[in-house]
């Protein structure tokens, strides 16, 4: 099938051929078409299979066909995001294939001055971008009226889900008509996200490309197992040993993110961290610079890296395991784009051992493990026994005679030099 059998206008389809692409992709394909219709669309898809333009081309198509001529231009589609960076991205495609069309958008997201997000919303807007949090801010303040939505897109709705946003979209529903066509995009289905799409979709088509939670299959995965002191000195070996020049690597956590940059850069690595703490234009800094080659390592948190989109990124490093599942299938589909091949690679330490048998459950396969030689791990090491906290206003007890706690020593391993050789593991512990 080509894009000129989809039924889109000829400004819409000499805008994708301009961008080079002559055939859609199975979302595609399958999407546009019922979008086109007006039907309510509920669309699983990996991410990076181009499901943005399953839904930006088709909706631009609509409202092309009766754009107004005159007067304050009120938003007639609110597609809402989890994250800053897909917020912009999606607004990035919506202008690049919009482009021969008479329709205006704008974008708000929080981290950046309000001002001309307001200037913006009082010329009128045809196609808002935005995020929850920032929109129900202008909201508020009385800069935006979404009686008129006749299109409402959810785009990664199981991350909106998993960062706590399904209040702000109960509000933002509220707010909208009840005539409207709506769309829910998402990489998995949960029952989270059924119990969403039931509340306000009507008779939903339901579009699927991939399996239901299952990692990109041009993605190649492999665990390596290593002490969690060595893990940092693994990482750097793996990058400078094997000539990766460009490597997306995951944390738990902010701090550990800048922690882990500061040590990459000490060996020689360039490296930037982005999360959630990060101004937005730091955040957008740090993402130009890792696209261009300036920055080698880009050291991020799910949040932040969530809607990151880098053509053939070869490399994604699990430096520390997610605890939520479905999150390494988010990580992992940062490599593996558009029909492109990549390499996933997880850094397995024995206090992670939990995580990776809920992941392997999740994807219903066993990801192989490779041990390198000269990091093998200590196969006495036990998983680490975090002290549990006192509860507010109780004192904490003190330990039984005898009961003496241990404190883990997680110091720097510095590394020595010497030649490594990899090696697999015949064994695969569960």
């Amino acid at each position: 099938m080509l894009f000129n059998q989809l039924g889109l206008s000829a400004e819409l389809q000499r805008a994708v051929a301009e961008q080079g692409y002559s055939e859609p992709t199975p979302i595609q394909a399958k999407a546009i078409p019922e979008v086109l219709k007006g039907a309510d669309v509920l669309a699983g898809a990996q991410t990076g299979t181009g499901k943005t333009a399953g839904f930006t081309l088709p909706l631009l198509h609509r409202l092309s066909q009766n754009a107004p001529k005159g007067g304050k231009r009120p938003v007639r589609a609110l597609v809402l995001t989890p994250t800053r960076e897909l917020a912009a991205q999606v607004s990035d495609s919506v202008k690049t294939y919009g482009k021969n069309l008479p329709l205006k958008s704008a974008v708000i997201f929080g981290g950046v001055s309000i001002n001309p997000q307001i200037a913006a919303l009082k010329r009128g807007v045809d196609i808002l971008v935005a995020t929850p949090g920032r929109l129900l801010d202008h909201v508020g303040q009385g800069n935006l009226d979404l009686s008129e939505v006749e299109t409402l897109v959810l785009d990664e709705a199981d991350r909106m889900l998993d960062m706590g946003f399904i209040h702000d979209i109960r509000k933002v529903l509220r707010l909208l008509p009840d005539q409207r066509q709506n769309l829910l995009f998402s990489a998995t289905f949960s029952d989270e996200i059924k119990r969403l799409a039931d509340g306000f979709m009507h008779n939903p088509v339901l579009v699927e490309v991939a399996r239901r939670n299952t990692a990109s299959e041009t993605v190649e995965q492999i665990i390596h197992p290593v002490d969690k002191g060595n893990k940092r000195k693994l990482l750097s070996y793996l990058i400078g040993s094997q000539n990766w020049q460009q490597v997306l690597v995951f944390t738990r956590t902010k701090h550990g993110a800048n922690r882990l940059a500061k040590q990459l850069d000490k060996d020689g690595l360039t490296s930037a961290a982005i999360h959630g703490n990060k101004s937005q234009g730091a955040r957008t800094k740090a993402l130009a610079d890792f696209k261009s080659g300036k920055v080698r390592v880009l050291v991020a948190t799910d949040i932040a890296a969530r809607g990151l989109d880098i053509d053939q990124l070869p490399h994604v490093v699990n430096f520390e395991l997610p605890n939520v599942p479905e999150d390494y299938v988010h990580r992992i589909g940062r490599t593996g784009r558009a029909g492109n091949e990549g390499r996933a690679v997880s850094l397995l330490s024995v206090d992670e051992n939990k995580q990776i048998r809920d992941i392997e459950r999740l994807i219903k396969r066993q990801l192989p493990r490779e041990i390198i030689e000269g990091f093998e791990p200590d196969p006495n090491a036990k998983p680490e026994v975090k002290e549990d906290k006192p509860r507010n206003n109780q004192r904490r007890r003190r330990p039984r005679r005898g009961n003496n706690a241990g404190n883990g020593n997680n110091g720097n391993a510095n590394g020595g030099s010497g030649r490594h050789r990899s090696r697999q593991e015949r064994s695969v512990s569960a």
